[in-house]
């Protein structure tokens, strides 16, 4: 069975993979029978390999695999005069994926698990029709807010609809963010109604919260939630030279991951060096670190000094400055 996951909303689409795994039975089965591949690097014949490989003591096998459609995203704007070797051999391991992944016994469970992907995306277009497809687009407006409603419910709690017309305006689509602040809420108001106030008592630790989304949107290229996280902090007050500070705090960070893991440092031991508390933030850093050279993380940091100078120099006024750099930083696609 093929299963394809994709969207931007990750705690949707982990969501989607928790059930799935749950009913394929016995946990500790599964987790003895479970594989899960870097999309970017492995080659048709490894996947294959993998994918038919007998499960042990138990039904099936499950193969979840990170990013493989995303590496067969089109290309910006391509040459369609000449057909260079690189772009046949793109297409010829690209046939080569769709043929093995369309063979899978009956035992295997394959998960293909990726961000936004186009319609036009070859592997997806040979894949989808032999697929279950589930798609997770960031919730906005009405959606958002029905979202919020019933996960305060799910949580024992209730709210109004003053109080969620806040919430999602300071928090955003970043659900694993909306749930931990719903979870918060819930605690604090035990038992009553959760109102616009008790909303704006958390509303620092909320803004935190929405800047970090705004730093990962932006390092993650999605500039239509990074735009979103900036224009809200900035309707709340957020001060754009303490955005730009977070933004370059997390830079450095990245540049100090991999240098860490350059000379061969274990995670904990990155984690305590680079000061980081939660596990998720750890995962956050190393996987964003994973996706840039040092040499692609220094020209990032050169547009942050040209953002701040266009400030203090009066060139631009700190919110058009930011956003000047937000849609500079999201179209440099590359490493």
């Amino acid at each position: 069975m093929l299963y394809i996951l994709t969207g931007q909303d990750d705690f949707s689409l982990r969501c989607s993979l928790e059930k799935l795994k749950a009913a394929l039975g016995d946990s500790s089965l599964l987790e003895a029978n479970t594989t899960i591949l870097d999309g970017h690097k492995v080659t048709p014949d490894q996947l294959r390999t993998t994918c038919d490989t007998l499960p042990f003591l138990a039904e099936k096998r499950l193969i979840i695999v990170y990013g493989l459609l995303e590496r067969f995203e089109p290309r910006v704007k391509p040459d369609r005069r000449k057909k260079t070797a690189g772009t046949s051999e793109r297409q010829g391991e690209c046939k080569s994926f769709a043929t093995g992944i369309s063979n899978l016994p009956d035992s295997t469970v394959l998960v293909l698990i990726d961000g936004k992907i186009k319609s036009s995306n070859p592997l997806f277009k040979g894949l989808s029709s032999r697929a279950e497809v589930r798609s997770f687009p960031l919730l906005k407006n009405s959606r958002l807010r029905q979202w919020t409603g019933r996960r305060v419910t799910q949580e024992g709690g209730s709210i109004s609809p003053r109080a969620i017309e806040l919430l999602a305006r300071l928090v955003g689509g970043n659900l694993w963010t909306m749930a931990s602040e719903i979870r918060k809420l819930v605690l604090f108001t035990s038992g009553r109604q959760i109102e616009e106030d008790d909303v704006k008592t958390l509303a620092s630790h909320t803004q935190q919260a929405s800047v970090f989304t705004m730093v990962d949107a932006i390092l993650e290229f999605r500039v239509g939630l990074a735009e979103q996280a900036l224009q809200e902090l900035l309707q709340v007050g957020v001060a754009p030279a303490y955005l730009l500070f977070m933004l370059s705090r997390q830079v450095r960070q990245l540049v100090r991951a991999k240098e860490l893991r350059r000379a061969g440092q274990s995670e904990g031991e990155i984690q305590d060096r680079l000061g980081i508390t939660y596990e998720f933030a750890l995962r956050k850093t190393l996987e964003q670190a994973g996706r840039f050279s040092l040499e692609r993380l220094k020209e990032l940091y050169q547009k942050l000094l040209e953002a701040d100078l266009s400030i203090k120099t009066g060139k631009y006024g700190g919110e058009l400055a930011l956003n000047i750099l937000v849609a500079e930083l999201c179209q440099q696609r590359g490493r």
